[in-house]
């Protein structure tokens, strides 16, 4: 009797190892990375795996299951924290000139910024809400699972090189002013933003797979982190952003992200800038 042929075996190995993890990660910490897009999180686990000189997937089972912070470096490393100021600067230019205009008259206005990574477009929106009279009656929501991003984000120390590129957003986002003017010089490659661009912000950690709503938002964005998810994550997170919205609140996804069958419950006020606004019920 000849013998089962198995091509791929090494591949199925890999892949039942890759779920072992998972289900370790799970048990322990109670953060369900299932939902994650496979190929993409398994080759940055591996990556990983390369970068501490263990063999094999499995190898990072024991350390997590003993070891918190062990777990957060790798949580932290995983995670794709990028981003830009006024990223896809058309976006920010409609919401300064279209969606603030219907904002201000709110006697408040509460804007989550959900996976802010590293905060980059958080400042921004910032930036653009004290230009246009905005920010005292505003708060900003910074939310995001990965802590070296939020510290960053937090700290608002950024590298030099890149305020050419970023200054050249601002002003194509409809910037008023000097870009200069919101920043410092913190040392010679390294700029912080001005401390005044803070006062209305509140990070913090949340995991957009695993918690719940902590408010009602008149403006979510979130772009850019739907695109890691597989679909039923997708479907999972958008009814939390509904569930968040105050009435006739905005949401703004990525330039490759939509919203799937919760569509019905949003109209679409800018599709080629992913703007939807929530029905009325």
């Amino acid at each position: 009797m000849g013998h089962l042929l198995l091509p791929s075996l090494d591949q199925d190995i890999e892949d039942i190892e890759y779920q072992l993890l998972l289900d370790a990660i799970s048990y322990r910490y109670g953060h369900d990375l299932n939902s994650y897009a496979k190929k993409s999180l398994k080759r940055r686990l591996l990556r990983h795996v390369d970068k501490l000189g263990y063999e094999k997937l499995t190898d990072l089972i024991k350390p997590i299951l003993h070891d918190e912070t062990f777990f957060e470096n790798l949580l932290n490393t995983v995670s794709v924290p990028v981003t830009e100021m006024f990223r896809d600067p058309e976006v920010f230019h409609i919401l300064r000139n279209k969606i603030f205009t219907l904002l201000q008259t709110y006697p408040s206005i509460n804007i989550w910024h959900a996976g802010c990574a590293t905060g980059e477009e958080v400042y921004s929106m910032a930036i653009m809400l004290e230009e246009e009279g905005l920010y005292d009656h505003c708060h900003i929501y910074a939310t995001d699972f990965n802590t070296d991003s939020l510290e960053i984000a937090k700290q608002g120390i950024y590298s030099y090189s890149k305020m050419k590129k970023y200054t050249e957003n601002y002003y194509l986002a409809g910037g008023k002013n000097s870009f200069s003017d919101y920043y410092d010089d913190n040392t010679q490659s390294t700029i912080k933003i001005n401390k005044r661009l803070v006062r209305n912000i509140t990070f913090a950690k949340h995991n957009l797979a695993n918690d719940r709503s902590f408010g009602q938002f008149n403006l979510i964005m979130c772009r850019n982190v739907l695109i890691y998810f597989d679909k039923k994550l997708q479907e999972k997170v958008l009814s939390l952003f509904y569930d968040s919205s105050a009435p006739l609140g905005y949401l703004c996804l990525g330039s490759h992200e939509s919203l799937t069958n919760i569509d019905f419950k949003y109209n679409i006020i800018y599709a080629q800038y992913k703007i939807y606004q929530k029905r009325n019920k």
